[in-house]
């Protein structure tokens, strides 16, 4: 396939599951070591390094991200219109590093360590709450029963 196609297809055509997983950003060394991956997805919640641009060297939590534009705007990192309206700034996601993650999502954090996401136990304590609650309702309606017949 020719470069233009190839890079058409890639960047300009691709579908919105292909543009969210390049959506990504490059570990700092410190998550390198811990992780042994060079880059992650961004999620929001993470906190980032702006490596590049105006707001060189500035550190910020992910407020949102733009999927269409592959860029995330940072908490703090906003400029000002001439009317003094405050807007935020969208930074592309390959000039920033991610310095700490969002360990929010389970699956995520299983993925990152290695380990297969699936493998992992369900909460059964859930499903145990359950159980006794059927069978102190299922007592109670029997015991009204009992009552009526007594009463008759």
């Amino acid at each position: 396939m020719k470069p233009t196609k190839m890079r058409n297809q890639m960047i300009y055509r691709a579908s919105q599951v292909t543009k969210s997983k390049q959506v990504s950003s490059p570990l700092s060394k410190d998550l390198k070591k811990k992780y042994s991956k060079n880059s992650v997805r961004v999620v929001e919640g993470d906190t980032v390094k702006i490596v590049r641009g105006e707001f060189k060297g500035v550190d910020g939590k992910i407020s949102k991200i733009s999927v269409q534009e592959s860029s995330i705007a940072i908490e703090g990192v906003k400029k000002e219109k001439t009317k003094g309206d405050k807007f935020d700034v969208h930074i592309h996601s390959s000039n920033v590093i991610v310095t700490g993650l969002n360990s929010d999502d389970k699956w995520r954090m299983a993925k990152l360590e290695g380990k297969k996401p699936s493998s992992k136990p369900k909460d059964t304590s859930s499903k145990t709450e359950e159980k006794p609650k059927e069978t102190t309702t299922k007592e109670t309606k029997v015991e009204k029963s009992k009552e009526k017949e007594v009463k008759e």
